[in-house]
């Protein structure tokens, strides 16, 4: 039986070094980009929530008479979800109808 193909050619290892070295520079310039953004877009999200959770308490007082005491007592008629609380894991905090951000989870 003949063969079809005599010479096999494929990359060199100088060829696969190469690319490797590209792939590992372009990974070195994006990867600190994408983490100094994720902490910009928790910080983001975190301040969003905060204005969501101070429409809700509005929205509680003109139901109810009064500001809620607590975020429970939002989630707990239904206002917020369950354990609401920032995506960087801050708590959110009620005092006297003013919502705002607490310490850590």
């Amino acid at each position: 039986m003949k063969r079809l193909f005599c010479k096999e050619e494929g990359f060199s290892l100088i060829e696969m070094l190469i690319v490797l070295l590209i792939i590992s520079v372009l990974l070195l310039i994006t990867l600190p980009n994408v983490t100094k953004h994720s902490a910009s877009i928790d910080e983001k999200g975190c301040e969003a929530f905060v204005q969501m959770a101070q429409g809700q308490a509005e929205a509680y007082k003109m139901d109810n008479g009064k500001y809620p005491t607590s975020i429970k007592e939002l989630e707990g008629e239904g206002y917020l979800k369950t354990n609401a609380a920032c995506p960087d894991g801050r708590t959110i905090i009620i005092d006297d109808g003013k919502v705002s951000v607490g310490g850590g989870s």
